[in-house]
């Protein structure tokens, strides 16, 4: 729901106790927020591939050639994936040579560090 609608079931029913006021107005607030970034986040965790991908560098930073062989798609899918990981500052990638290897940012580590503790 948001704010309007809170306004509007203001304007129509004036009887809201008053001890409820602070309460609502922090609510208004709170959802008034952007909360892009973690709608974000929840997509990009969403997805299996990336998911495999994130767990997969947690243990080593990992070239292409490897992480093609442990999720089991072609490099043009890997890529898409990547890239989406990569624009989210959850992986960054580094240049050895003829290969890319990708490792998890501090980001990522941490995002990763509150999926583990909730299942836990």
């Amino acid at each position: 729901m948001d704010t309007r609608c809170v306004d509007v079931m203001l304007a129509k029913n004036k009887s809201i106790p008053s001890k409820y006021q602070k309460i609502l107005e922090k609510v208004k607030e709170a959802m008034s927020e952007d909360s892009d970034d973690v709608i974000a986040i929840f997509r990009i965790l969403s997805d299996p591939i990336r998911l495999r991908i994130l767990k997969a560098l947690e243990i080593e930073d990992l070239c292409v050639c490897v992480l093609v062989e442990i999720v089991g798609c072609r490099y043009s899918a890997l890529s898409y994936h990547l890239k989406l990981l990569k624009d989210a500052k959850l992986v960054t990638s580094t240049r050895e040579g003829n290969f890319l290897i990708y490792g998890l940012t501090d980001k990522g580590k941490g995002i990763l560090g509150c999926v583990h503790r909730y299942f836990e």
